[in-house]
């Protein structure tokens, strides 16, 4: 029985790949010293795969900053601007795409489907010339052949390459972007043709947006795709990948008729109706790729519940054509438990990031063999049976709490006008006040001094002096600018997730449970792995300490319930709605109580609504019903004098001085 990984991790277990690229930015390092931390990365992933025991590792998934950018550069996408002049492309080139140089800007970056992982656009139209500009495919699978690897190549498949996809600057919108197969796939060719030469006998072609929407035009173009890369594929098996959601059944009919294709992958964790489609009908003699490894969590994989699962399909598929993979890269994941010497040994014993995922793909694999590991299936039963009884997990009077929101969608009992009027008389603002989204800069000696207190050498009478004296400097600038709604600035808080989660009960943290945003941006996501509850008031000091500081209206600011769930590794056991609705109880109380401590003005950040929504039509109307009842919550019981405001927009610490309002806000 066959194992596959779909993808890992590139940063490294301490984050090496980030250190070394922005050494390499600063001028610090040389590029021969970051392509000497890279492929150490590399051969280390590769090795750690083999010896795992899985059979078909992936390669070309590793990136310095975008597998998708990585694919502009194979074919030579490089927008004018960057002034590209042929031949193969550098890391000048490259990083500019990325990161923009002195004299133009950066390509456009956005959400990688429904993660929280960013990709570099690319920017296309009729006069793009393309060209072969990039043989790291090629380079990579012969650096993990001479390793003794022989691994599954990855490409961005042609048409999601094109679906994601932007008109470049100057070129119609409504450009078809589809319109440009033909031109792209002679160099697919090209790379096919160099792959097969280096001995490589399968190929991962990655099309995720089978998952999308798709019309029957879009759908024709993948047949149109493949029929014509089929000469070129002979003699490969050929892996096509989806993730992320599951598979329409039209989309389904398309890709399991595809020419020259010998496999198929599925995520049957967030798709798991795509399992009805295979039990309908799947091509006989192909392979199936069975992703039930979850890739984008960090739970344990309950290995008896994909045991059954899997042995379901072999009786459809065959065993010698069930592979078992995981959902999808393991890209969205933290690196490897071993790094984690701190966290709780119970709660650790529930978890398996990507190092750990590999081993359970491969455990499911031996036992569909006939091989079960039964130390490694009864102590993850054990975990799994720990999980489900464990006192920190449940808390009744949440549950109860939780329960009791039904059959109420928590509007406020007055209408706009009223509030405003009423809003209007406490605050006395002008007609178009002025305020700033909430965050000021944090300076290196901020974090000196969070860090110092975190590690016990400072007081802290010391740490409170050292933030209120920063809070004191921020209200008089405000002050002196003549803003209307004044912030604090938040210098006492790290990540505007972690912060609170840090005060909520049924959150854990990790010390190394990094997870790539974009190009060497890490981020930390908490982990929810019980019912959510505040023990004690988490903002009320600092703003009310902050109000006294100045007669004008001081905001109190707080992270909404669906931004800390979607920034968060959310707990698997129960629906997603339920632990928004527990987070809205808790930020419902600390709104409260801001408004006890007299903060008139409330602004609850929802940067992350949008992140949450599922990628199919048919499913977004319940998660923003749910996603805005949870919102609602929050602020139904304060009083009608209470502003509160709703910030969707996205705030970096860097955008030191915004001092009007220039994101969408919505007051309440």
């Amino acid at each position: 029985m066959a194992s596959h990984i779909v993808g890992y991790p590139r940063m490294g277990p301490k984050r090496e790949l980030k250190f070394a690229l922005e050494s390499f930015w600063d001028g610090k390092s040389s590029a021969e010293d970051l392509k000497k931390v890279a492929a150490d990365l590399r051969s280390s992933i590769w090795k750690q795969m083999a010896d795992a025991g899985i059979k078909h590792i992936p390669s070309n998934t590793f990136s310095y900053y975008d597998q998708v950018l990585d694919t502009t550069a194979m074919l030579g996408a490089v927008p004018p601007r960057y002034n590209w002049n042929g031949g193969e492309i550098g890391f000048d080139i490259y990083f500019s795409m990325a990161r923009g140089n002195a004299s133009v800007p950066a390509m456009e970056m956005t959400k990688w489907f429904d993660t929280n992982y960013h990709f570099i656009v690319p920017e296309l139209g009729p006069d793009v010339k393309f060209s072969y500009a990039s043989h790291k495919a090629v380079d990579e699978y012969k650096e993990a052949k001479a390793l003794g690897v022989d691994t599954v190549p990855v490409l961005i498949g042609p048409v999601s390459y094109l679906l994601l996809s932007k008109p470049a600057k100057g070129v119609e919108k409504t450009f078809p972007l589809l319109s440009l197969l033909g031109k792209i796939l002679p160099i697919y060719k090209e790379v096919v043709s160099e792959l097969k030469a280096a001995g490589a006998s399968w190929i991962q072609f990655d099309e995720p947006t089978l998952v999308m929407d798709l019309d029957s035009h879009k759908l024709q173009t993948f047949t149109d795709a493949y029929a014509e890369l089929e000469s070129s594929l002979s003699g490969l098996n050929v892996l096509i990948e989806t993730y992320f959601a599951d598979v329409p059944s039209e989309a389904y009919k398309t890709l399991t008729a595809l020419k020259g294709v010998s496999a198929y992958g599925f995520d049957l964790v967030r798709g798991a109706n795509t399992l009805d489609l295979i039990k309908g009908g799947f091509p006989k003699g192909k392979y199936l790729f069975a992703g039930v490894v979850d890739g984008r969590n960090i739970w344990a994989n309950d290995l008896a519940a994909s045991f059954g699962t899997l042995d379901s399909l072999e009786g459809i598929v065959g065993k010698d054509k069930l592979v078992v993979s995981t959902s999808c890269s393991l890209l969205h994941t933290a690196v490897d438990l071993v790094n984690e010497t701190k966290l709780d040994k119970e709660i650790k014993s529930w978890l398996a990031f990507a190092a750990q995922k590999v081993v359970e793909v491969n455990a499911l694999a031996k036992a569909l063999a006939g091989h079960k590991d039964e130390a490694f299936f009864s102590s993850n039963a054990a975990a799994q049976a720990s999980r489900k009884s464990s006192p920190r997990v449940t808390n009744e009077a949440v549950q109860k709490a939780a329960a009791a929101l039904k059959g109420s969608d928590h509007r406020r009992a007055t209408n706009v006008s009223t509030r405003l009027d009423a809003q209007q008389k406490n605050l006395n603002l002008p007609i178009l006040p002025t305020t700033t989204i909430g965050s000021f800069p944090q300076t290196i000696e901020l974090r000196r001094v969070r860090r110092e207190y975190k590690a016990k050498k400072i007081s802290e009478d010391e740490y409170v002096m050292a933030i209120k004296e920063e809070i004191s400097k921020v209200v008089k600038l405000q002050e002196d600018l003549d803003i209307d709604v004044l912030v604090h600035g938040e210098p006492e808080r790290n990540d505007m997730v972690e912060y609170f989660g840090e005060q909520l009960s049924g959150f854990a943290f990790t010390v190394n449970g990094w997870v790539q945003s974009y190009g060497s941006r890490c981020v930390k996501p908490p982990i929810i792995y019980g019912d959510v509850s505040r023990p004690k008031p988490m903002t009320v000091f600092w703003s009310s300490t902050a109000q006294s500081m100045t007669a004008r209206p001081m905001k109190g600011m707080l992270t909404g319930p669906v931004t800390i769930l979607n920034w968060s590794f959310v707990r698997n056991d129960q629906p997603r709605y339920e632990t928004c609705y527990q987070i809205a109880l808790a930020i419902k109380d600390e709104v409260e109580d801001l408004e006890k401590a007299g903060i008139n003005v409330i602004q609850i950040d929802e940067a992350a609504l949008r992140e949450g929504l599922p990628l199919r039509k048919s499913e977004q109307a319940y998660y923003l019903e749910w996603a805005v009842h949870s919102f609602r919550i929050t602020n139904c019981g304060v009083k009608d004098t209470t502003q509160v405001y709703l910030s969707p927009s996205f705030r970096r610490h860097c955008l030191a001085f915004c001092f009007i309002m220039v994101a969408s806000i919505i007051i309440f």
